[in-house]
């Protein structure tokens, strides 16, 4: 048992929201025992910016975790040389480089087609209309599976993320993300002859020509499935809401005051897409005034340091003009995200000035209020918005 302090929550309203509670225990308890979650969790940025790298006392290594269990033995929950050696094969998919000279122009395409599909309708779910269908035919030419439909890319990541989040033990959740990932083995298993045949880009192909064996390429393409459809889908819905709702920062960007890059950074720091990552304690330590022991579960939570009063003044607020290089919405150790320098081309250099410019008018259709949930993952559930169609 933690000797940490225990904190109490109501599983439905941290769902709901999390931050009145994350902010308590910022305040009183900032490495806490929730036992609703059955972890320790930290809430303060700089410990978790710190205890993150002790990747010999919090490793990412857990054998009987739900990511593991449920997805196979990906790069994200190894650490030292064996996370390094597989995130090197894949980097060659998501780097700088390959997103500047291979994936802008297919986001590009792909985000003009669907705007364009949609702009006539005047009115839409923003989420379920654009990002997500954005965000899933972005991430089937990353990964390799374009003989996936995007509502599959969709439906099969939400189902393995809620999977991997699923800590009260839902046996529907755990079945629906058992039937997501036969579905992706399925088109791995499909798309394997093309891409040996005719070698591209992809994480699938730039793993099978890396050598890897086939249940960690298994495991590392349901990785990038499983964030690489949120979290971009998340921030564009998210980002363009927060605008709507800020006017005043929305005249800022049109008029040359602030990027669309400060809107991403400012919204992923906001309001985390990733708010959570758990680690398992490989060994006994003691930090902050509590003794951790071997096997203990720790979460850090991306979403609490991204408000932590010491290092961003008012961070309920959304501003666009703050300094936000503190933020860890990404991740701040070894496991920072590989996808990041993907998710902010295709959010900050691609949807958001693309939606903007096309979509005239652009405003929230108060007939049907946004609705907004998730801690370990949390996003916008929809987005009902109107346009001038003249």
């Amino acid at each position: 048992m933690s000797n940490a302090p225990h904190y109490e929550i109501d599983v439905a309203r941290f769902w709901d929201d999390p931050y009145p509670d994350l902010a308590q225990m910022r305040k009183h308890a900032p490495i806490a025992f929730v036992p609703q979650l059955g972890s320790t969790i930290f809430t303060r940025r700089d410990d978790i910016f710190t205890q993150e790298k002790r990747i010999d006392v919090f490793s990412s290594h857990q054998p009987a975790g739900l990511m593991n269990v449920l997805m196979g033995h990906n790069m994200m929950r190894k650490d030292g040389e064996a996370h390094m050696s597989e995130r090197a094969a894949m980097f060659p998919s998501v780097s700088p480089r390959a997103v500047r000279d291979t994936w802008l122009k297919k986001f590009q395409a792909h985000a003009d087609r669907i705007i364009e599909e949609l702009a006539p309708a005047g009115r839409a779910d923003l989420c379920k209309a654009l990002a997500l269908p954005l965000s899933a035919e972005c991430l089937k030419d990353i990964t390799g599976l374009t003989n996936m439909r995007f509502e599959d890319m969709d439906a099969w990541s939400q189902a393995m993320i809620d999977g991997i989040a699923n800590y009260t033990g839902n046996k529907a959740v755990e079945a629906r993300c058992h039937a997501a990932t036969a579905g992706i083995d399925a088109a791995i298993d499909d798309m394997i002859p093309v891409v040996s045949k005719h070698p591209n880009t992809s994480i699938l192909s730039v793993l099978l020509a890396a050598g890897q064996n086939i249940d960690s390429i298994r495991a590392n393409v349901k990785l990038a499935i499983s964030g690489g459809q949120n979290e971009p889908r998340d921030a564009i819905s998210g980002s363009v809401w927060a605008l709507l709702t800020h006017p005043e920062q929305l005249a800022w960007v049109a008029e040359g005051k602030a990027k669309w890059i400060d809107v991403f950074e400012e919204y992923a720091r906001w309001i985390a897409p990733i708010g959570m990552s758990p680690r398992r304690v490989a060994k006994q330590w003691s930090y902050g005034g509590v003794d951790f022991e071997p096997e203990d579960r720790v979460f850090f939570m991306f979403g609490s340091a991204n408000r932590d009063e010491a290092c961003f003044s008012d961070g309920d607020r959304f501003d666009i003009t703050r300094d936000t290089s503190k933020s860890i919405a990404f991740g701040a150790g070894p496991h920072y995200c590989a996808g990041a320098f993907a998710s902010r081309a295709m959010v900050a250099d691609v949807a958001l000035p693309r939606i903007f410019a096309r979509l005239k008018g652009l405003r929230l259709d108060q007939a049907e209020p946004v609705k907004i949930g998730g801690w370990a993952f949390r996003g916008l559930l929809n987005l009902p918005v109107a346009w001038d169609t003249d």
